[in-house]
């Protein structure tokens, strides 16, 4: 259908609404990220931090690019966007092995932005003509660029997956993911394709950023440092997405040297799996990895580094978010707006086994703070630390790993 151009006048209304959309409030940014990141058919993007993070920056440039193109020639067709944010996330998608169907957050994000857009409409004229030809044009204008948009999109998605398929990169994923499947693949093949011994104990760890522009050089040194850690010099690293290394490692990784190496990689995190041996510790190790890092994604935890196992109750208990919180709210009451260092003082005592001289130690204070910041938060309990220790301990743990609203 060719494109007529509208009147001066609703051309002068659909350039006051663009500027209008060009600053959205942040409830608008909300609605579209939580339309984009639930359902079932976008849960896989929703876990993973990296495409999340990036769902949330597509939508944002959509939104402006839209809105930029309609104050620059407003009711004229607005090309697709092919900026670099909604191409890296593509491309990301693609490594995580996802499809083309992953694209539906584009409709999801379409629906809403159609809905805001015309309360934004219907707030620029109260004259029904002008209104219905303002809302044809853009209604469809907004249809046709997230339609050009997803073809490109797709596009390039294709030429990725094809790109992936070739090389030495494209020979060590695969070998992975047969590994992980529990596919028959030999171990000895399995090694020579990956210069890597299965024979040994491994920990798995996943290293991604979640940065808008990141420096990819800072996760090849993460990778390095989290060997070092490890006292193991050939890492196998496998690229899982643009901002994401897949890593194993043998051995167990002292967190304290790659805590320290982490303060020197701004917006470098890494979660780190259990350590177990051969092919079957391969596999589980990678997966716990998996969990550790969903669940700090669930929870927006700021955390850089966790391990599994210091995450493993938390993961099981917050698999529900909202059940979560609600525990976390009866179970603390004011102690969960209390100061940190009151909540902290509690966790600490409990962890261990409510000795004081321990706890103390530990936080490198001194005792008599100690016993004063526990009284503090004994009466800011719904009930005495005394009569339900076990849930005050899990929800501060879940409190721990969640970060301060």
């Amino acid at each position: 259908m060719a494109w007529k151009t509208p009147s001066p006048r609703v051309r002068e209304l659909i350039r006051q609404g663009a500027e209008i959309a060009l600053h959205p409030p942040d409830e608008w940014l909300d609605e579209l990220d939580a339309a984009t990141l639930t359902g079932e058919t976008r849960r896989q993007i929703a876990s993973d931090p990296v495409l999340a993070a990036g769902t949330r920056r597509v939508n944002r440039s959509n939104l402006l690019f839209w809105a930029a193109a309609n104050v620059r020639d407003p009711g004229e067709p607005v090309p697709a966007n092919e900026t670099e944010t909604p191409l890296a996330t593509a491309r990301d998608i693609v490594r995580r092995g996802l499809d083309e169907s992953a694209l539906d957050a584009y409709r999801a994000g379409e629906s809403v932005a159609l809905r805001l857009w015309t309360q934004i409409a219907c707030s620029l004229t109260a004259d029904p003509g002008e209104l219905r030809e303002l809302l044809d044009v853009s209604l469809r204008s907004i249809s046709a660029f997230v339609d050009d948009t997803i073809s490109t999109i797709t596009a390039r998605m294709r030429a990725e997956r094809d790109e992936l398929t070739r090389g030495t990169h494209a020979e060590r994923r695969e070998t992975v993911t047969l590994l992980l499947e529990g596919a028959p693949i030999t171990r000895e093949r399995a090694e020579s394709r990956l210069g890597y011994r299965l024979r040994a104990a491994h920990t798995a760890a996943i290293v991604w950023t979640d940065a808008a522009d990141p420096d990819l050089r800072r996760l090849d040194r993460a990778v390095d440092a989290l060997a070092e850690a490890a006292g193991h010099t050939r890492p196998l690293s496998v690229l899982a997405g643009a901002a994401t290394r897949w890593v194993w490692v043998h051995g167990t990784p002292d967190t304290a040297p790659l805590r320290a190496a982490l303060d020197q990689l701004p917006d470098v995190r890494i979660a780190v799996g259990s350590t177990a041996p051969d092919l079957d510790g391969f596999r589980r190790s990678h997966f716990d990895a998996l969990t550790t890092q969903q669940m700090l994604a669930r929870l927006t935890s700021p955390s850089r580094l966790a391990s599994h196992h210091e995450i493993e109750l938390v993961a099981l208990l917050t698999s529900d978010p909202e059940r979560a919180d609600r525990f976390v709210t009866r179970t603390l009451g004011d102690l969960e707006g209390a100061p940190p260092e009151v909540a902290e003082t509690l966790r600490v005592f409990i962890a261990e086994q409510c000795n004081a001289t321990r706890a103390a130690a530990r936080l490198f204070t001194h005792r008599n703070t100690l016993l004063r910041r526990l009284a503090r938060a004994d009466r800011l309990l719904p009930r005495p630390l005394a009569e339900h220790p076990v849930e005050v301990g899990a929800a501060l743990e879940i409190l721990r790993w969640r970060g301060r609203p």
